[in-house]
């Protein structure tokens, strides 16, 4: 019997997310809504029917025998779609409406962490500019300053100087970047140490928790330059040891999945916990509500396990019982941004080397920003374009097996980090 998947999403993410499901070993049929001409190389079929909201998909997916739905992105889970097909009877990998305001909203999230003790920074929300000045004015420098909705990875905004302050300020109330996104902004104190993303795949009570990664935020080697959606991750990230992951179950993962519970509203799906390793300990940065990107790429090649299974008894339950083993060796994920990222972005660009890529051995090259052309040619659409990730026995073989398939591939403009998994390098070298 054929197993019938809809993966909600077009990225980098959503790409790693078919990879897996296609690892099962079932006989998978795969749709994709909005999909990728890469998706579409596996064997995944675009949804190409006017879809105008989250109802229409829960039809669409009703008629195509849909037995399982993968949500992706953040925007369809705050906008309800878990709720939406559960009502058409299909199971989803994603928490619920409510359950997703923690990554909806900061507040919520912080009201959390306070009311059940989970270790984070410290925090005052305002709701406008002049509670917002008259907080910081109290505080200063340094401070981080986020908006409280969704803002695309972008709402957060360190500041180490006054000048960073006032800027913020001006961006947020002034100029309105993040429109009713800032309704609420949350002003925490900063945090200092190394960050880490730890993966919790949940049913509500029981979980796994998958390999540790470390993501690269800023465009420039040695984490210079803007932040942008990631430019590269590996797993699993060092700097978390076994000591120190057990510290992180213990306060924080345990702790948050109990408290939603708690609260009526249980967490299914994916909880990404964002984590500072302070001089204190573990200390929540932010909570998401999907999987990241480009962490993914680097963290589903690292388990082996039946996908399906797995984020369909994210849904009925079941999580623990699932069969699941952890690869030893490494993954780095490198991705190629088109030019002009993140400030703008440059599309049309012929791509040439994927497939030779792809065809060396423990590499997946994963599509973020592609299209084909008039000509049926791959070209880039801008942003991140692809994430190049390879493994290894080591974290050294991973890194360099990721770099040599990067150097098959090119583009017009095409920028990427040299210096993916440095950090990692330091601790095991």
């Amino acid at each position: 019997m054929s197993n019938t998947v809809l993966i909600v999403g077009n990225g980098g993410r959503e790409h790693a997310l078919l990879k897996a499901v296609l690892r099962s070993g079932r006989d998978i049929t795969a749709y994709a809504y909005p999909g990728s001409c890469g998706m579409e190389r596996d064997g995944c079929v675009s949804v190409k029917s006017d879809i105008k909201n989250w109802n229409d998909l829960a039809s669409w997916a009703t008629s195509h025998n849909v037995e399982l739905a993968i949500i992706g992105p953040e925007l369809p889970l705050t906008e309800g779609i878990v709720d939406i097909f559960a009502d058409a009877g299909i199971p989803s990998f994603g928490p619920s409406k409510l359950a997703a305001q923690l990554e909806g909203s900061k507040h919520f999230s912080k009201e959390i962490m306070k009311k059940y003790g989970i270790p984070t920074a410290s925090y005052e929300t305002v709701t406008d500019r002049a509670s917002a000045e008259a907080y910081l004015a109290k505080v200063g420098a340094p401070i981080v300053i986020k908006v409280s909705g969704l803002a695309g990875g972008k709402g957060a905004i360190v500041c180490e100087t006054q000048a960073d302050i006032d800027a913020a300020i001006e961006e947020i109330y002034g100029k309105g970047s993040f429109g009713e996104a800032a309704n609420q902004v949350v002003i925490e104190e900063m945090m200092y140490g190394e960050e880490a993303s730890v993966f919790v795949v949940s049913d509500g009570e029981g979980y796994k928790i998958l390999p540790v990664a470390q993501d690269h935020k800023r465009i420039f080697d040695n984490d210079k330059g803007p932040n942008t959606g990631g430019m590269g991750a590996y797993a699993p990230a060092p700097v978390v040891t076994t000591e120190i992951l057990t510290t992180i179950e213990r306060e924080i993962v345990k702790p948050t999945l109990s408290a939603m519970v708690t609260e009526g509203i249980p967490f299914k799906g994916l909880l990404f916990v964002g984590i500072m390793l302070t001089e204190k300990g573990p200390r929540v940065v932010e909570y998401n509500c999907r999987f990241g990107d480009p962490e993914t790429e680097s963290v589903l090649p690292m388990v082996e396990c039946d996908w399906f299974e797995l984020f369909r008894c994210t849904a009925i339950g079941g999580v623990e019982n699932v069969s699941w083993n952890v690869r030893t060796g490494f993954t780095s994920t490198v991705i190629l941004a088109s030019a002009g990222y993140p400030a703008t972005s440059s599309k049309g660009q012929v791509i040439t080397g994927v497939d030779e890529a792809n065809a060396l051995e423990n590499v997946d090259v994963y599509h973020a920003g592609t299209v084909l052309n008039a000509s049926g040619e791959l070209v880039t659409n801008g942003g991140r374009v692809l994430a190049v990730t390879a493994y290894g026995n080591t974290l050294s073989d991973s890194i360099n097996r990721a770099y040599l398939a990067v150097s098959h591939i090119s583009f017009e403009g095409m920028q990427y980090r040299k210096d993916i998994g440095k950090k990692g390098l330091a601790r095991v070298n």
